[in-house]
């Protein structure tokens, strides 16, 4: 019997090297939508190139208040906090909740139409309370 093994080894080579150069371009593209993003918000647009600091900014971008990112470090209050603030985030650009909905499902291309999109930033949505 013949052995395959160096034909798998090469196949699986070829297969993550792709899956490598495609995560890098997504993530490449998600740092310019990003960027612009941030511009649109009036912040700086490195700012999204710093970790944990991104993520105070998008957070001050949405809800108005940076440090409720501090939540994303409580177990099981992170998820919920996370999807609220992408639909808070759609809310801040004049966006409906559908559009929080493709935040949440397909994350990288609504930020690209946030980022290069007609939407402006209206600012963080607050509810008044009664």
């Amino acid at each position: 019997m013949e052995s395959y093994d160096a034909a798998y080894a090469a196949a699986a080579s070829g297969v993550s090297a792709v899956y490598v150069i495609l995560s890098l371009a997504i993530s490449v593209l998600t740092l310019v939508a990003m960027w612009k993003l941030f511009v649109k918000a009036g912040k700086a647009g490195w700012k999204c190139l710093i970790p944990f600091y991104n993520t105070y900014c998008l957070y001050d971008i949405a809800w108005g208040n940076g440090w409720l990112f501090l939540l994303m470090f409580v177990p099981c209050v992170n998820v919920v906090v996370g999807i609220m603030m992408l639909f808070k985030l759609a809310k801040a650009f004049g966006q409906g909740t559908g559009f929080g909905f493709g935040l949440l499902f397909l994350n990288t291309i609504f930020i690209l139409i946030l980022g290069f999109g007609s939407a402006e930033y209206v600012g963080p949505q607050v509810s008044a309370k009664n």
